[in-house]
């Protein structure tokens, strides 16, 4: 074990700092006054986090002994950080308050701080437990310095599916029940008394069945990891909606991917809220058997009938027989949500398929009837692909067949979502992926040839002009930007396309492009005539950008005579993600932001960029030198710039 380093704050209190150091990480001291001197890294390097499954770097054992242990270098901190051979942090343990204690336990993957342990109220145990950088957003409070986090500060959706799918595993109904919301944080985000009543109850009995699920589920086995969230874009419920006083942001039927011993399941989380910094379920995950999921209702606030989804509350307003059907609808939605039988499920989802279907024809408003439709067609597209209704892709079919070209809006959104229904179910593993990928190609191109007018003929086009970039074939895939852009202008797709083509065509041409950066100061792309520049589009969750940073300072470094100019643009969703990662990982050049990520931001749709890392090289008179630069080439290019 070992003492902190004898900073200039440190030398009469060694024991002291030690012990509290051992407390808060919750290892037993066997002599916390053994070492006078600095510690060594090797020493160092035993000290792990108190929460589990960090992935920070550890260096082999036959390294250890070539790393160093040094001071601080920070204007109001105390203490001692451990570095790689080759310069690269490991670890920084911290004194923040001057205490002579020490309060922060930090560690880093790549040279990126991934996680710290915070002593918050300076009493030597860690009360705080905080993801960071690459490894998310989560911040954790633990009230009574346990080791077990009793309530998020902050926590991202895609962080809640990864913690249900944990909890799940694990069986742990306290870690599944931090993640339910409360009546008060129902009531602090403004929804109207009704609405409270029916999510609080839902929320109660979720967490008093959550025992009995977690036993009764054989989805997410011992092995079981989470691997990703997938979800639609977040809706906004409307201030003035059932009661509520303010704009509510949620997601519906968000699923957790994960992967259980090299097979892939899917868990159906269903509705996500947003609360604060934090997001917030309301229910039990619908789970089915073999790691798969079941899928359910539409959710609890984007159903046809208003606020709360299908229910028996649906009111006098609606004709008894209609009432029957959504009562009926109800039912089978519990029933699927605690099925496990493949055979069962598969039989659910169909007896649900049928009374949507007999809802649509009983519905004479045209909008409810199209909202039901829609409903129908997303609900069995998610059921086909967890893999647990195998009649999935022909109901699809037929309900794309029942609608009449008089209803080109609805036959066009049908078709689309059967498309990607299809090519996610042609995906297995012993696919050729090639031979998927041309039928996906060829059949997007006949999609647009049968509805070219159609909002979801520009989203086919976008996907179709990004692949035929990825093979290199730029004159093609500028034909789709640019009519996509003619087609449907006014639009978001055609912003977008309008910014790719002028990507494409910007080689050899001079370039502006306006912003503002993180801390809101004005950005002109010309002020930085005279010296190249290099624009790297990033966000917070790309791993292959973070390796561009570290890429990216190094040639800052070795191309300062030449005055290379970096312009970072961060496309996260919000200015938040992205400012805490920057205070976190500081990048000594500028950063830009503008609210709606990747999808929708006006950074991101001046040059059209879809994938990321994306990076641009620029000359010093303005002039695009490439439009779509690999890290692997930028040094050979600025080479040539620099002459």
């Amino acid at each position: 074990m070992m003492d902190v380093h004898p900073s200039a704050k440190f030398p009469p209190h060694r024991s002291r700092i030690f012990r509290s150091f051992v407390v808060a990480i919750g290892i037993v001291a066997v002599n916390a006054t053994a070492f006078a001197a600095t510690p060594s890294a090797k020493d160092a390097l035993t000290l792990t986090p108190v929460q589990k499954g960090i992935q920070y770097e550890q260096p082999e054992a036959d390294a250890v002994a070539n790393c160093t242990v040094n001071d601080i270098d920070h204007p109001d901190w105390s203490g001692w950080e451990v570095h790689a051979a080759d310069g690269t942090l490991l670890r920084r343990f911290a004194d923040t308050n001057g205490d002579n204690k020490v309060d922060l336990w930090c560690y880093f993957n790549y040279g990126v701080e991934i996680y710290r342990d915070v002593d918050k109220d300076f009493n030597g145990k860690a009360d705080q437990y905080r993801w960071l950088g690459t490894a998310g957003t989560r911040w954790g409070v633990d009230r009574d310095e346990n080791g077990q986090i009793d309530s998020w500060v902050q926590i991202s959706p895609e962080e809640v599916t990864e913690e249900v799918v944990s909890a799940i595993r694990e069986a742990d109904a306290v870690r599944f029940a931090r993640l339910l919301i409360s009546e008060k944080e129902l009531a602090s985000i403004g929804l109207g008394k009704e609405t409270i009543r029916r999510l609080a109850t839902k929320a109660n009995r979720a967490a008093t069945d959550f025992d009995g699920f977690a036993k009764r589920q054989t989805a997410v086995g011992r092995s079981a990891r989470w691997v990703q969230f997938a979800a639609a874009t977040p809706g906004v419920v409307p201030a003035g909606t059932e009661g509520s006083s303010k704009d509510v942001t949620v997601y519906e039927n968000a699923v957790a991917m994960f992967d259980d011993n090299g097979s892939s399941g899917q868990l159906l989380v269903g509705t996500i809220i947003k609360v604060g910094d934090t997001w917030r379920i309301v229910d039990i995950p619908n789970a089915g058997a073999e790691g798969e999921a079941v899928a359910q209702s539409a959710g609890n606030f984007f159903t046809p009938g208003g606020i709360g989804g299908a229910n028996t509350d649906a009111g006098p307003g609606i004709a008894p027989q209609t009432q029957q059907l959504v009562t009926d609808l109800e039912k089978v939605d519990r029933e699927l949500s605690q099925a496990t039988d493949p055979k069962k499920v598969a039989t659910l989802h169909e007896s649900r398929a049928q009374l949507v279907a007999r809802l649509i024809k009983a519905t004479d408003a045209p909008e409810e009837r199209d909202a039901w439709t829609r409903q129908l067609i997303d609900t069995v597209s998610a059921a086909t692909q967890s893999g647990f209704y195998p009649g999935g892709l022909e109901r699809l079919r037929a309900i794309s067949n029942s609608l009449g070209e008089d209803n080109e809006p609805m036959r066009a959104y049908s078709e689309y979502v059967l498309i990607g229904t299809e090519y996610a179910a042609k995906q297995t593993p012993d696919a050729d992926f090639a031979k998927v990928q041309e039928w996906y190609l060829e059949t997007l191109t006949d999609f647009v040839d049968r509805h070219p007018q159609m909002p979801e003929a520009a989203q086919a086009m976008l996907q179709l002009a990004l692949s035929k970039e990825f093979e290199d074939k730029e004159k093609d895939a500028l034909g789709y930007y640019k009519k996509i852009a003619q087609v449907f202008r006014g639009t978001e797709a055609a912003e977008k396309a309008a910014g790719a083509a002028r990507r494409l065509e910007s080689v050899g041409k001079v370039i502006e492009l306006e912003g503002k950066s993180i801390d809101g100061k004005a950005f002109r792309l010309s002020q930085l005539r005279g010296r190249p520049v290099v624009i790297h589009y990033w966000a917070t969750w790309c791993e292959p950008c973070k390796q561009d940073m570290k890429l990216l300072r190094g040639l800052q470094a070795r191309y300062a005579k030449a005055g290379i100019q970096l312009v970072g643009i961060n496309v996260d969703a919000t200015r938040d993600m992205a400012g805490r990662f920057l205070k976190e990982n500081s990048l000594p050049w500028i950063q830009l932001f503008s609210d709606g990520g990747l999808e929708s931001s006006n950074l991101a749709k001046a040059f059209g960029v879809q994938t990321l890392p994306t990076m641009m090289l620029v000359d010093q008179k303005g002039r695009v030198v490439r439009h779509n630069v690999r890290a692997a080439e930028l040094e050979t290019e600025l080479n040539k710039l620099t002459k």
